[in-house]
């Protein structure tokens, strides 16, 4: 196959793709998922829109919900809590208008 010679140069181009990694001055997470999350922290009442928003940030997180046996939970939920309160304040936080 004509495949084996492209190996070398494929293996190249995914290891740089790799090394460079996401950009670090991009938000992680979104206006709704801030605007959802920055709710439920002040103890508002749950509804239908702000669920989501919450474990889509967990999946970013890399928390999986979906796993049928989790040998690592809660931990892995609570590394992905951790990882998004991190996000929440870099950038709901930090972006958000002051109040004058």
């Amino acid at each position: 196959m004509k495949l084996l010679p492209m190996l070398p140069a494929l293996a190249c181009l995914l290891a740089g793709c790799a090394a460079s990694g996401p950009p670090t001055h991009a938000a992680h997470l979104s206006p709704t998922q801030c605007r959802d999350l920055a709710a439920l922290r002040s103890n508002a009442p749950p509804n239908r829109e702000r669920n989501p928003s919450e474990l889509t940030a967990l999946r970013q997180a890399g928390y999986d919900p979906s796993r049928w046996f989790d040998p690592y939970y809660p931990e892995d939920l609570q590394a992905a809590q951790r990882q998004v309160d991190a996000w929440f304040k870099a950038d709901c936080l930090t972006n958000a208008p002051q109040a004058d």
